[in-house]
């Protein structure tokens, strides 16, 4: 049986969840300046559509893949 867990760890998680979330947007708008834009390289440089397609498959699958490692009650 899992014990019972206090608010503070449903908040924390909730929390890690939506930073997940913010981070991989965070590096998704990085991606498309680096991509499109001349603040970063002159010119801009065509890594940062790479890094913005994988930030963004991120911002979607990784809070589902985090929520699932601790979900309750655990999968058999």
């Amino acid at each position: 049986m899992i014990p019972e867990r206090d608010e503070a760890y449903w908040r924390n998680r909730f929390i890690v969840m939506n930073l997940i979330r913010i981070g991989a947007t965070a590096l998704v708008l990085f991606g498309i300046m680096l991509w499109q834009s001349d603040l970063i390289v002159e010119g801009g440089s065509i890594i940062g559509l790479p890094i913005a397609l994988a930030a963004l498959v991120a911002s979607f699958f990784a809070p589902k893949a985090y929520a699932h490692k601790h979900r309750t009650p655990p999968a058999p």
